[in-house]
């Protein structure tokens, strides 16, 4: 039987004159927590091998419980043990650099305490609060320009309109789009291969592309297809160029440096 723990997220504080507890914890920090705690131990979890990952709400002030495999407690247990170190989050993926956004954002607004630490024995601790400055570098992140290309699977949006683009390095790459550009579109996009022109945050070290920051500029026209033609045309060019007094025992011995193999 695969081996479980959990990390923990403690929260202490309160509302007015009230300890903060399960009983008066609004449900919506809870989501919050709930959304940011998965990115905890798993930061991409759109892949196929994410963990199966268990929560419980438990006294004391307030204790998000997330429990999954061993592997990840002690994986996330070195993450914890690096950022109490360094006391910053440049260095983590950018979905897990988030939720140390959002605590921090938390503690400052509510004045709240957040411990986090893991069941591991001799666990690595990390405490944000107020007076904390949990926050990505804001120079480590500028503005740059990119293209995506791939097939269109989604558009719309209620509240914030976008377009899904499913492309093959980047998986699906969700960007901002205007509802009156998407009002004006005259045919069906769904499902065809297109490309995106989009402005965002990269991070300048890594090359990370902050997926949420994305922009729409413009869609591209991209019909990716086999050329037979033009293929037979670039080796019938080559081949003339090897005809052309070129020494194929020069080129040998120039690429193995005078060594006789």
């Amino acid at each position: 039987m695969e081996k479980i723990g959990h990390i923990e997220i403690r929260i202490t504080g309160s509302i007015g004159n009230i300890d903060l507890s399960p009983d008066n914890y609004d449900i919506r920090e809870i989501r919050e927590v709930l959304e940011y705690g998965e990115s905890l131990l798993s930061p991409n979890n759109d892949k196929k091998d994410r963990p199966l990952i268990t929560y419980q709400l438990e006294k004391g002030s307030v204790r998000h419980i997330f429990k999954t495999s061993i592997q990840y407690i002690i994986g996330f247990n070195a993450v914890l043990g690096q950022v109490a170190h360094d006391q910053s989050i440049d260095f983590l993926d950018l979905p897990t650099a988030k939720a140390f956004e959002c605590f921090q954002d938390m503690a400052r607004k509510k004045r709240y305490v957040f411990e986090i630490n893991t069941s591991l024995e001799n666990s690595n601790s990390v405490s944000i609060d107020q007076n904390t400055r949990f926050s990505r570098t804001t120079s480590v992140w500028a503005d740059a320009e990119f293209y995506f290309y791939g097939k269109i699977t989604n558009m719309g949006g209620k509240d914030k309109s976008n377009i899904h683009i499913s492309t093959s390095d980047q998986g699906i790459v969700i960007v901002h789009t205007s509802k009156d550009y998407l009002e004006k579109l005259e045919n069906n996009l769904l499902y065809k291969p297109y490309g995106i022109r989009a402005v965002g945050k990269q991070h300048t070290e890594t090359g990370e592309i902050d997926k949420s920051s994305l922009k729409f500029i413009e869609l591209i026209d991209y019909h990716p297809k086999y050329d037979e033609d033009y293929l037979n045309a670039l080796r019938k060019k080559a081949s003339h160029n090897w005809e052309k007094g070129f020494d194929a025992d020069a080129w040998l011995r120039e690429l193995r440096g005078g060594y006789d193999a």
